[in-house]
């Protein structure tokens, strides 16, 4: 890895190249502000690129414009609840393989699997910590282009 590198300047997210980590494009779906801010933060400090959208419709233009490689996507939300919204971005072909974790501050058996049906790759409960956040992005990150 060269200085400039190390230093924090990325090469282009466009590469094609499997992304370093800094170059995750990682997108965070949450009503709270609080929760927003949170993610940003720990997922900033991990290295990583973030988005940030405070209900279903926002994510769901960011999801076609810049095509993140995680999306965490809170359940409860106006408008455009987190299962339909994972729910429609899973089912848009061009996103099926784009990994979606639920985030919730219920942690029960039926929320987890109804976050499954709709196609959720896990499930993480609020309040969560930087390391819990960061191991998601660690386990389920991939390269936009699909190749999983």
């Amino acid at each position: 890895m060269n200085q400039a590198t190390a230093a924090g300047a990325h090469a282009p997210a466009d590469s094609g190249a499997f992304p370093s980590p800094g170059l995750l494009r990682v997108l965070v779906i949450d009503d709270s502000h609080t929760i927003r801010r949170s993610a940003e933060l720990f997922l900033k400090q991990g290295g990583h690129d973030v988005l940030l959208a405070e209900d279903g419709f926002d994510a769901l233009s960011k999801v076609l414009d810049y095509q993140p490689h995680l999306v965490f996507c809170d359940i409860l939300m106006p408008r455009l609840d987190g299962y339909q919204t994972c729910a429609i971005i899973k089912g848009h072909a061009r996103f099926a393989a784009l990994p979606v974790v639920m985030l919730s501050s219920r942690d029960g058996v039926f929320d987890k699997a109804r976050g499954r049906m709709v196609g959720s790759r896990d499930y993480l409960t609020k309040p969560f910590t930087k390391d819990q956040l960061l191991q998601a992005v660690r386990q389920l990150a991939r390269p936009a282009s699909g190749e999983f």
